[in-house]
């Protein structure tokens, strides 16, 4: 059995900062160790004055550095933190960011409304299984409700609505009981963005719906249904019950009827009115409520990402031998260094795939890792002195088939970047026309590009074999030479410094040992 690696999730919610610590020997075994929940609403302020208060990103960035010390205490070597609805609004999201990565090295990633909607997806199917195929899924947050409308598996409608329960508390000014008039006011509001987003599927496919989020969790416990496959079920009569309890308490008040916690009091009256309304609109009389969210969405990826395998349905996997072959036939009209580039290629598409669990591209960016790694040196067709610049230059103005738009500028950036001569950076206008995600990933594949092309420095073809192991702050290249080849390591070192920036950890490079070898 392989030894294990251990992987953490983080999820920074509009009310609250999550993480989750697991061990995982397989894609199937994995072994959940450690769970911890930080009650920072990073919504506060966000969702009234669009910005988040000097209290609030202080008491997230201690989160984040209790957290740190958590992975590190069980050694964890792949995480990933994603930021919702109140990291994608706040006007001074990057400054939480900047201070999470300083004081605990953790870099925090802001996703798509669209991205968070996958993650939950990708939970809940890892919890029913593909035997049941749910018709709907909703995740209720503190900032937004994400919505899927499905038929056999496949998402047919997405919406993300502004009904988040901090977000509803902050801007309706709710606190304590719920008025009757104030109760008419939420769901007359639950019901204005239903009718807009959802009107043309208020009756879906058959299957069961889904409910996800701390709200949803806690309301199941007081308004539960029959359990569906040993799975608490949400029961939309009972609520409708109960509701007139929950929304008459003031906060101590639920906290002591219901014993939850006191953040949890503040929304979950709210919680209640939006469920409710959904249910009614929507004709749902039960939710089946499976207890994962994003931070588990996360967690699945990051052992997929490790485990399985690349991924490609057949069209994408056919697009990708057409830009190879395309990059191939350009190059050869520059009389290139065939097996040098070929090397590189090889050598750049290993580590990719290798490094998944830190860099976390989509399958499709190795493509593009390798028509550049073909591409690299095709600028000393015009001159060896600056012939990252010319090869650059050739990418983006030759007729290279199949390689155009979006996919032929990342490229042309990395031939530039290839040999560390320039680096990605906001004076390079093309480098600064691509949005932040964009830009991460070109940063992170020159890495790659660059070790992949030192490995072979002096086109010699010496290296056989690269393994990566990934530990707490380093990664380590343990190179396999082949016969009568002396590896440049200081220089591999120096190569790297691009790599230690992205990657946020130390380069290390060795030369195998010959057990290692020889195994």
């Amino acid at each position: 059995m392989p030894p294990p690696v251990y992987f953490a999730a983080m999820d920074a919610g509009s009310n609250a900062i999550r993480l989750v610590i697991a061990r995982a020997t397989s894609l199937q075994d994995v072994e959940e160790l450690h769970a911890e929940r930080a009650a920072v609403r990073l919504g506060h302020h966000v969702f009234t004055r669009g910005r988040m208060d000097e209290d609030t990103i202080i008491r997230a960035v201690r989160a984040f550095r209790l957290f740190r010390n958590q992975m590190d205490r069980y050694g964890v070597t792949a995480w990933r933190a994603v930021g919702t609805a109140a990291t994608r609004e706040a006007s001074n999201s990057r400054r939480l960011i900047e201070r999470i990565r300083e004081k605990s090295g953790i870099d925090l990633q802001t996703i798509s409304s669209a991205e968070e909607a996958r993650l939950v997806r990708l939970a809940v199917r890892s919890v029913l299984g593909e035997a049941i195929s749910p018709r709907l899924i909703f995740d209720l947050g503190g900032g937004s409700l994400e919505i899927n409308f499905l038929d056999a598996r496949q998402t047919v409608r997405s919406a993300a609505l502004p009904l988040g329960t901090v977000r509803l508390m902050d801007t309706c000014q709710v606190a304590g009981k719920i008025s009757k008039a104030t109760h008419l006011q939420l769901r007359l509001r639950v019901r204005a963005l239903l009718r807009t987003s959802a009107s043309r599927l208020r009756k879906t496919s058959d299957g069961p719906a889904v409910a996800c989020g701390g709200n949803a969790e806690a309301l199941a416990s007081i308004a539960a249904g029959a359990r569906f496959r040993g799975l608490p079920v949400l029961n939309a009569v009972a609520l409708h019950e109960r509701l007139g309890d929950i929304l008459e308490h003031d906060v101590p008040g639920r906290m002591r009827a219901f014993g939850v916690r006191r953040d949890r009091a503040e929304v979950m009256g709210i919680a209640a009115i939006v469920i409710s309304t959904i249910c009614e609109w929507l004709g749902i009389r039960d939710l089946i409520v499976p207890g994962v969210g994003v931070r588990e969405g996360v967690l699945r990826e990051l052992v997929a990402q490790h485990f399985g395998p690349v991924q490609l349905s057949e069209a994408e996997r056919k697009q990708q031998r057409i830009l190879l072959a395309g990059a191939e036939w350009f190059a050869r009209r520059t009389a290139y260094d065939n097996r040098h580039a070929g090397e590189v290629c090889r050598l750049a598409g290993s580590l990719f795939d290798q490094l998944r669990p830190l860099h976390r591209m989509r399958p499709e960016m190795r493509g593009l890792l390798e028509v550049a790694a073909t591409l690299h040196d095709t600028g000393n067709f015009i001159s060896r002195k600056l012939h990252h610049r010319h090869g650059e230059y050739l990418v983006r103005y030759s007729e290279i088939p199949g390689l155009q738009g979006l996919q032929r500028d990342i490229v042309a950036c990395l031939v530039r970047y290839h040999n560390g001569k320039s680096d990605p950076e906001q004076e390079h206008k093309m480098y600064h026309s691509f949005d932040n995600d964009q830009r991460r990933d070109i940063r992170m594949l020159s890495a790659i590009l660059r070790v992949a092309e030192k490995l072979d420095d002096g086109h010699r073809e010496g290296v056989g074999s690269i393994q990566v192991a990934i530990e707490r702050r380093n990664v380590i290249f343990r190179i396999q030479p082949r016969a009568g080849t002396i590896l440049n390591l200081v220089g591999l070192q120096r190569r790297a410094e691009l790599f230690e920036r992205e990657f946020n950890r130390k380069a290390i490079f060795r030369r195998a040992q010959l057990k290692e070898q020889v195994a």
